[in-house]
């Protein structure tokens, strides 16, 4: 059964299992027929601003984006996604002045150590909030698809997510041995300003063979990450407002 978006709110992404061995042969020569000189992108899933409870993700033509409830996968991989600007971002694809996907180490001006950055402590930015931005880039594989997609997961869910972590490793588990479904709920912000922010949940182990196909893919993800650069880190549509309390990038209710 093959995977589809749904167009109602009240619906999921439809799930099929996930690729094999054979898919990921077959799709390894396909790119090399049909896709050879493209560079491809992984599709990107928006988390909107709100408190709305449905993401957003692209539809076929990538030319409109359709709500979808809740993402059923595999997060093949994961990484910090630190972004400093001196200026006020404003919107646009413009780079950080300095930015990690480590979190360790940042790239740029001030550079440096990320612990002792005095741009990464809160109080540094609007009111409470830190004048580097850390967010967390999720590669999934969800049930159904060949290709993986990438959630950049805002400051406001990083305690859910953190709390997940240590719940699958309490488990003797990892984020890419088990099946995670992501789902969305209203919260609010120190402020009173509501956002949308992740809830996760494990839905089982995968299986031996499972892990065994999927793990050529994982280490594509990690190559995938390892060639972004800062301005990866930036949504083109984006136009954010920052929570002075929270540090959350989020925009006022209408």
């Amino acid at each position: 059964m093959k995977n589809e978006i749904m167009t109602n709110e009240t619906n999921t992404l439809a799930t099929a299992g996930f690729a094999t061995e054979s898919d990921m042969a077959w799709l390894s020569n396909a790119m090399a027929e049909d896709c050879a000189g493209i560079d491809l992108q992984l599709d990107r899933i928006k988390i909107p601003a709100g408190g709305s409870t449905a993401f957003e993700f692209p539809s076929a033509d990538g030319n409109d984006t359709q709500p979808v409830k809740e993402i059923t996968g595999v997060i093949l991989y994961n990484h910090p996604a630190n972004a400093y600007y001196r200026d006020k971002y404003n919107g646009g694809s413009n780079p950080p002045d300095c930015s990690s996907f480590t979190g360790i180490n940042g790239t740029g001006n001030p550079g440096g150590s990320c612990a002792t950055c005095p741009y990464n402590k809160f109080g540094s930015g609007e009111g409470k909030s830190k004048a580097c931005k850390n967010r967390r880039m999720l590669y999934i594989l969800i049930e159904g698809q060949l290709f993986p997609v990438i959630l950049n997961l805002p400051v406001g869910s990083s305690a859910a997510y953190k709390s997940y972590v240590k719940h699958i490793l309490t488990q003797r588990q990892s984020l890419s041995s088990v099946v995670t479904t992501i789902s969305l709920k209203k919260a609010m912000s120190d402020s009173n300003i509501a956002f949308s922010q992740a809830v996760f949940k494990m839905e089982r182990p995968l299986s031996a063979e499972e892990r065994a196909s999927l793990a050529p893919m994982i280490e594509q993800m990690k190559t995938y990450a390892a060639n972004l650069s800062s301005a990866d880190l930036v949504n083109e549509e984006e136009v954010p407002f920052v929570d002075t309390a929270t540090g959350e990038v989020i925009e006022p209710l209408k």
